[in-house]
């Protein structure tokens, strides 16, 4: 493990960092996401980082648009000469995915728990992922409509679940990245009667109201009423709970999955395992 707590944020990050500036959209934080294959960015003004947004923000917020009313403040940074273990337990403390890297204020990288655990599949830590996984497992059927899911997942604080048919059998896995991808941006038109007298109002004319009509767009994300099954990901790749460590940091680097469904000798689901578990290593 020695080799593993001398690691340095500068040997993990990323330095060509997706972000976004403020002011800016939810339209352009969506086509980022989607283009990278990312949960989230840093928020940049002037070349400093002002704030972090993510796919959460989005949803938790459905009809704001703005930035600058999406992201998190003043969010935690690291250094590039620090610790991978620091960076580590920042993020298990925080309960965070990423923090941006700086120098005096100043952009110049990234470090998430996907390059973390990257650095976890190199370490061949041959632990069993027993001692990882969650105390909890929230689970949905195959035929939730995806408005439902998507509460269930914002009330039980997950980003991902993994899907059961009817003979509660794993068949799929549903993450924010499916809803995200799956959600549209409703635009509608609304109007509201602002009336400027009233019909006993001696300045009315005839009793007739001038009436300024207000037309105003709404826009907001809105996830179209399919069934699970008609999103989710079909056939996930499963772990048992004799998996290794690294063997599962390496399936998880590998395919870009941020979690693992857990199986018993007979295939029947028994948790999940996040990639943020396994930063617990450098605990």
């Amino acid at each position: 493990m020695k080799k593993g707590l001398d690691i340095k944020v500068r040997d993990v990050m990323v330095e060509d960092v997706a972000y976004v500036s403020v002011p800016g959209t939810r339209d352009e934080l969506m086509k980022i996401c989607r283009s990278r294959y990312i949960s989230g960015v840093p928020v940049v003004k002037d070349g400093k980082v002002v704030g972090v947004v993510t796919r959460q923000d989005l949803l938790k917020n459905p009809k704001e648009e703005q930035i600058a009313l999406l992201m998190t403040r003043d969010p935690l940074t690291i250094e590039p000469d620090a610790g991978i273990r620091e960076a580590a337990a920042l993020m298990l403390a925080n309960k965070i995915r990423r923090l941006p890297v700086v120098v005096d204020g100043k952009l110049v990288g990234i470090i998430s728990v996907a390059d973390i655990v990257r650095a976890i599949a190199d370490l061949d830590i041959t632990e069993a992922i027993s001692n990882y996984m969650g105390d909890e497992t929230v689970a949905v059927w195959d035929e939730t409509p995806l408005p439902v899911v998507g509460r269930i997942m914002e009330l039980a604080g997950v980003k991902a679940v993994p899907v059961l048919n009817t003979e509660l059998e794993l068949v799929g896995i549903l993450t924010d990245r499916d809803l995200i991808s799956a959600a549209v941006i409703e635009d509608r038109t609304m109007d509201s009667d602002l009336s400027l007298g009233s019909d006993e109002d001696k300045w009315s004319w005839e009793g007739m109201r001038d009436t300024m009509k207000l037309y105003y767009s709404i826009s907001k994300i809105s996830l179209p009423n399919k069934l699970v099954k008609d999103v989710m990901v079909k056939d996930p790749v499963t772990a048992t709970r004799n998996s290794t460590v690294s063997e599962c940091a390496r399936v998880m680097s590998r395919n870009k999955f941020d979690q693992l469904p857990v199986v018993s000798a007979r295939g029947k689901l028994v948790g999940l395992l996040f990639d943020r578990n396994l930063l617990k290593v450098f605990a």
